[in-house]
């Protein structure tokens, strides 16, 4: 069964229609898997639509692409402007998801390619809800570690939102699904933990939040960067560090957070109960002042919220 979210999709400068959105098969991110990509969410607010740190999200974009040497052949207020595009053109006023990608596509089948191989840039947009269920935001979610660990420092650059990354959270995915978790946890080369499958996580121990750190092999993610300075706003000492496997099972609450995730408490780890076994009162406290942002309860202090208004070359 196909997946039809939408109804257009911008690519390489035009509109086409979703099920005409295609490249040819000898791209070569098909077979390489070089592309990099983001995952945007926008939000029904009560001043109109509002795309959630789509600048900071775009420009990460660039810096992926920059560590894979991939030139995007738009400039950064072009593709910003585009994804404004493709909500109006779809229609999508009461919350949206947005998949912005750039891929090396049609040219030499090499593995190196070269300097002037053509480089695809698509940004699709379509209506999705939270990504573990919406149930999944109050009771939370079972969780294992998985047997499938981050890749080591100087393989694969984890700073990067590369599409061959992604293997490696299909493995640890896949994995926790068929033994019958909703999601899975990986560790970095030595043991210590590193983030979920498609997610960064946060432990909670005796009120003070703490996140792996960027030398943990985890994506940085946004809205994780976002609950840190949430959290500190709260007065809620955070510490980016090494946090070792057992911690979890030890925590007094534990959540996921990603664009797709938003904020998704974790009621067990390895089917050990965490806490109470479903949301605890800081991932509630957290959680508040996330969604305020969009239902006008928090203030939009740094400028988050991006309208739909196209935006000049700066």
């Amino acid at each position: 069964m196909s997946f039809d979210g939408g109804k257009l999709i911008w690519l390489n400068g035009r509109m086409v229609p979703w099920n005409e959105a295609t490249i040819h098969i000898m791209a070569h991110a098909l077979h390489y898997g070089s592309s990099v990509f983001e995952g945007i969410r926008m939000y029904k607010t009560p001043l109109g639509p509002r795309i959630f740190r789509l600048t900071d999200h775009m420009k990460r974009l660039y810096d992926s692409a920059k560590i894979y040497r991939m030139p995007i052949p738009y400039e950064l207020h072009e593709l910003i402007n585009v994804c404004k595009e493709v909500i109006v053109a779809n229609d999508l006023t009461d919350g949206a998801y947005l998949r912005p990608i750039a891929l090396r596509g049609y040219g030499e089948i090499g593995l190196a390619p070269k300097p002037d191989h053509p480089v695809d840039v698509a940004i699709a947009a379509w209506h999705w809800g939270a990504y573990l269920g919406n149930e999944a935001l109050e009771q939370g979610v079972d969780v294992c570690i998985s047997s499938w660990q981050r890749a080591a420092p100087n393989t694969l650059p984890a700073l990067a939102k590369a599409g061959g990354n992604y293997l490696s959270s299909q493995l640890i995915s896949t994995e926790a699904k068929r033994l019958g978790f909703a999601e899975g946890i990986a560790l970095s080369t030595d043991g210590t933990v590193s983030e979920g499958a498609g997610e960064n996580l946060f432990v909670i121990r005796d009120g003070e939040l703490m996140t792996p750190s960027a030398n943990s092999s985890i994506l940085p993610g946004l809205t994780r960067d976002s609950i840190i300075k949430l959290a500190k706003r709260l007065g809620m000492p955070v510490k980016e560090c090494t946090i070792p496997r057992e911690a979890l099972y030890l925590a007094d609450e534990l959540f996921f957070t990603g664009t797709a995730a938003e904020i998704t408490p974790i009621r067990s780890v390895d089917r050990i109960q965490i806490g109470s076994g479903k949301r605890g009162p800081i991932t509630e406290r957290l959680q508040r002042a996330f969604f305020g942002l969009f239902n006008g309860e928090t203030d939009d202090n740094d400028g988050w919220l991006e309208d739909l208004q196209p935006v000049a070359k700066s």
